[in-house]
C-alpha cells in the first residue's frame, strides 16, 4: 500500500490556491471572465445574430464551448506555468524538494490547484454565458469530466514550460505561438463542414479540435469527429505528459538550476 502525505498534498494545493484566487483575484479571476465576455458578447452574440443556425442550433451555442475550451486551456497552463517557473526563479522550489513529499504528490499538488481554478473560471464563464442565452447541458457529467481532463493536459505542460523556460521571454512563447493559434483553428468559430478538405484534413490533425468538439458535445450534444479518437487523444496526452513530467522530476532536470 503507498503512503500518501495527505496533510502535505492539501497545504499544498491550498497554498496554490489561495495564492491566485485571493492575492492576485483581479488577474486570476476577473481578467478571463472579461475577456470571456467579449468573445461571447462578439462573436456570440452580435455577430451570431447575422449568421443562420448550424447543425441546429444558434450561432452563440455552438461558439461557446469553444469559448470556454480555450479560457480552461489557458488558465490551466498559465497557473502551473507561473507556479513553477517563479518557484524557480526565486528558489522557492527547493523548499519542496526537501519537503517529505514523493514526486506524485508534487505534480498532483500543482495539476489538482489548476483544476480547481480551471473549474472556478469555467463555472463563471457559464455563468456569463447564461446571460447571454448561450448555454446548454445536454451531458453536463461530461462537461465536468472534459473540463478536468483537458485542464489536467494544460496544467501538465505547464510544468513542462515551467521546467524549461530560462527567462521571461521563453515563459510566453508556447502561449503565443502555439497555444493560441491552435485553439483558434480548431475549430472555435466555425464548423468544419465549412472548410475545403485539405483545411478540414489539417484542422482534423490538430488535437485542440477533439479538446473543442468534445466540449461542444457535452453541451449542445454535437459533435463533428469521431468522440472515442478524441478519448484516445485526450488519455494518451494525460498519460504520455504525466509520466514525462515524472520523469523530469525525478531526475531534478532543470530544478535546481
Amino acid at each position: 500500500m503507498v503512503d500518501v502525505n495527505w496533510i502535505g498534498l492539501y497545504t499544498l494545493i491550498r497554498r496554490e490556491v489561495e495564492r491566485l484566487l485571493f492575492r492576485l483575484p483581479v488577474q486570476v479571476i476577473l481578467s478571463p471572465l472579461v475577456s470571456a465576455s467579449l468573445f461571447i458578447l462578439t462573436f456570440g452574440f452580435i455577430l451570431g445574430r447575422k449568421i443562420d443556425l448550424i447543425a441546429g442550433v444558434s450561432y452563440i451555442e455552438f461558439v461557446f464551448p469553444g469559448i470556454l475550451t480555450m479560457n480552461i486551456i489557458g488558465v490551466a497552463f498559465e497557473h502551473t506555468s507561473s507556479a513553477v517557473y517563479f518557484a524557480r526563479f526565486i528558489k522557492n522550489i527547493e523548499e519542496l524538494l526537501v519537503a517529505p513529499f514523493s514526486y506524485m504528490e508534487l505534480i498532483a499538488g500543482y495539476v489538482i490547484s489548476a483544476i480547481l481554478r480551471a473549474l472556478i473560471i469555467a463555472f463563471g464563464i457559464v455563468g456569463i454565458g447564461i446571460l447571454f442565452g448561450a448555454v446548454a447541458f445536454v451531458h453536463p457529467g461530461l462537461f465536468v469530466l472534459y473540463t478536468i481532463a483537458i485542464a489536467t493536459i494544460f496544467a501538465l505542460l505547464g510544468i513542462i514550460i515551467g521546467l524549461w523556460a530560462k527567462s521571461f521571454e521563453q515563459f510566453g512563447l508556447l502561449g503565443t505561438f502555439v497555444l493560441t493559434p491552435l485553439s483558434f483553428l480548431g475549430g472555435i468559430f466555425y464548423s468544419i463542414s465549412f472548410l475545403p478538405d485539405t483545411l478540414m484534413r489539417i484542422t482534423l490533425a490538430n488535437p485542440f479540435f477533439y479538446f473543442i468538439d468534445g466540449m461542444r458535445y457535452s453541451m449542445i450534444g454535437i459533435t463533428e469527429s469521431n468522440l472515442s479518437l478524441g478519448v484516445v487523444i485526450i488519455v494518451g496526452l494525460a498519460s504520455s505528459l504525466g509520466g514525462l513530467v515524472w520523469y523530469l522530476f525525478k531526475i531534478s532536470w532543470r530544478l535546481r538550476d
